[in-house]
């Protein structure tokens, strides 16, 4: 079971940035997104400060985020990638199992990736994941590279907001209607 001390606060700035752009998009009637919770059980407490300093999570969580953007209900996860090379394992297959069975209910699925290095936001199509998932599973590498991405996907900068990422889900939604 992993502990939330050593894994929790991964992210947590990623994160930050993508409620801020969350709450902006909610402020601006465009999306309603909220953060999934993920429950934990705390082993440890701290009572003099108040504070958890040891928990495991409850259950499998499925994604980070999941809302309605214009009456599209959308669902997405946001994962920091510190290099050029992607790995798989980052992604659990219950949550590419939530995804896809959110993609064939009518929904719309996706992956943020930040990578640090680079300092680009990408947004990955449940389309694209899916393509890594099952080149994995059918024995062939257990990652993806920055350069296998499509470049229509890197998010573009974009002044008052963090992760801009409704143009890149204008995009996926279009690319579905060809």
């Amino acid at each position: 079971m992993p502990s939330w001390n050593s894994r929790g606060l991964r992210g947590s700035l990623l994160e930050e940035l993508i409620n801020l752009t969350n709450e902006k998009y909610r402020d601006n009637r465009l999306a309603l997104i909220q953060k999934v919770p993920t429950p934990i059980t705390p082993m440890k407490i701290d009572k003099e400060k108040r504070h958890i300093t040891l928990a495991y999570f409850e259950q499998k969580s499925t994604v980070d985020y999941i809302g309605a953007v214009q009456g599209i209900p959308v669902c997405f996860d946001a994962k920091e990638c510190a290099v050029d090379t992607f790995a798989l394992a980052n992604i659990h297959e219950h949550q590419v199992e939530f995804m896809k069975d959110f993609e064939d209910q009518g929904g719309i699925s996706f992956i943020l990736i930040y990578y640090s290095k680079k300092d680009v936001f990408y947004y990955l199509r449940f389309e694209e994941l899916y393509r890594f998932w099952m080149r994995a599973k059918n024995g062939g590498r257990k990652s993806f590279r920055f350069d296998e991405l499509s470049e229509d996907y890197v998010i573009p900068k974009h002044t008052g907001v963090y992760v801009p990422y409704l143009t890149m889900l204008q995009k996926d939604l279009n690319s579905r209607d060809e």
